[in-house]
């Protein structure tokens, strides 16, 4: 198995699950959040030093230019942390305007958007388009997960492995665990793998540390447990990651990947298989 890396090491391979999706076009969820405020609709000209003058005037005001790229706050929060290493959009307003602007234009095409909405006109349709947002969000955000639960099952499949998907394990003592993918059963498990992709934050992923500390706990000493933990939601939550690089440094875990680094855990799966005669 793939030797364990240092925590800043496995940070910097974590990356988005989800692309940024243009607010203004048409979906079968319908766009996003539309929103502008008197300020921007007063400015001159709209373009970066204009923009830069007035996040540095109303720096509390940053979230606007998220929505109208279709970031929410939490969004933007960990946009902002995956880019500059920090959540806090005042002191980032206040102290680097000019890169912060630079970098929402750069990634979400910040001022053909100001530029498409502030001159459009809004009606009920819109209203209750953006009320949706949040169900829009949730659905996206569960896309997300899935990802790297459909990457490793691909992998599974490739392989030729017999495994089961989104099941539980049974371990030590006849005591049971979740798991997201076994090889090849949960009543015979020899391979267990965790898949926890989120680009958000929440409680989610408090839960999902508390299941794989329980597969850690539960195994066997022959049985291999293996996490692919990957999304820019964990750069806002690193506490709860350092938990479980905790759980593969100290060989509770035999193996922690992102979506970067599959090709060490299909190498590692194979292996794992090959050694319990399953390949």
């Amino acid at each position: 198995m793939t030797e364990p890396v240092g925590f800043d090491e496995y940070l910097d391979t974590l990356g988005r699950l989800t692309g940024h999706v243009d607010p203004t076009a048409a979906t079968p969820e319908g766009d996003d959040i539309r929103q502008a405020t008197d300020s921007l609709a007063a400015l001159p000209t709209i373009d970066e030093p204009t923009l830069a003058a007035w996040v540095a005037t109303y720096p509390h005001r940053v979230p606007v230019l998220g929505l109208v790229v279709g970031l929410t706050q939490e969004k933007l929060k960990n946009a902002l942390v995956d880019h500059f290493g920090t959540g806090g959009w005042v002191t980032l307003a206040r102290t680097r305007a000019d890169e912060l602007v630079h970098w929402f234009d750069t990634d979400f095409d910040l001022l053909r958007l100001l530029h498409l909405q502030l001159g459009r006109e809004y009606g009920f349709a819109d209203v209750l388009i953006a009320r949706a947002g949040s169900r829009v969000t949730a659905t996206r955000a569960g896309h997300s997960g899935r990802r790297v639960e459909d990457e490793i099952e691909a992998i599974a499949a490739d392989l030729g492995l017999p495994y089961r998907t989104r099941t539980r394990f049974t371990g030590r003592n006849g005591r049971t665990a979740p798991c997201d993918l076994v090889v090849p059963d949960g009543a015979a498990a020899e391979i267990v793998v965790a898949a926890k992709g989120f680009d958000s934050t929440g409680s989610k992923l408090s839960d999902a540390v508390r299941e794989i500390v329980e597969m850690a706990e539960v195994r066997l000493p022959r049985q291999f447990v293996i996490a692919v933990v990957d999304g820019i939601g964990w750069k806002s939550r690193r506490a709860d990651l350092r938990r479980i690089h905790e759980l593969w440094a100290s060989q509770q875990i035999d193996g922690m990947y992102t979506l970067a680094t599959l090709d060490r855990f299909r190498t590692d799966l194979e292996e794992a298989a090959r050694l319990r005669r399953l390949l």
